[in-house]
């Protein structure tokens, strides 16, 4: 692994798209159990996944994972709770303030 370089690798992944009444969300699993650690990021290939509401949608996809530096992983550790703080400054509630 290079200290100042930043490698990438090819990833088979199972994309999966759900809009139901019960579950909004989007997961990608990599299917060679390939692994995400803090400052990587992940480039899925192909068009959008669109679910219609009441569907979930499972396909098959390639993945392009770019691998953080050892500086950049350590920077993102150091300041990752920074910025979870930041979401944590608003709350939701049904209750109305006056």
């Amino acid at each position: 692994m290079g200290l100042f370089k930043r490698l990438q690798e090819e990833a088979p992944c199972t994309v999966e798209v759900s809009h139901t009444f019960d579950s909004l969300h989007a997961h990608v699993r990599f299917d060679n159990g390939a692994v995400i650690h803090p400052g990587d990021e992940v480039l899925v290939h192909g068009a959008p996944v669109m679910a219609p509401y009441g569907s979930i949608i499972t396909e098959n996809r390639t993945a392009t994972i770019t691998r953080a530096t050892p500086l950049e992983r350590l920077w993102t550790r150091m300041t990752g709770d920074f910025e979870f703080m930041e979401l944590c400054e608003f709350s939701f509630s049904e209750e109305v303030t006056l």
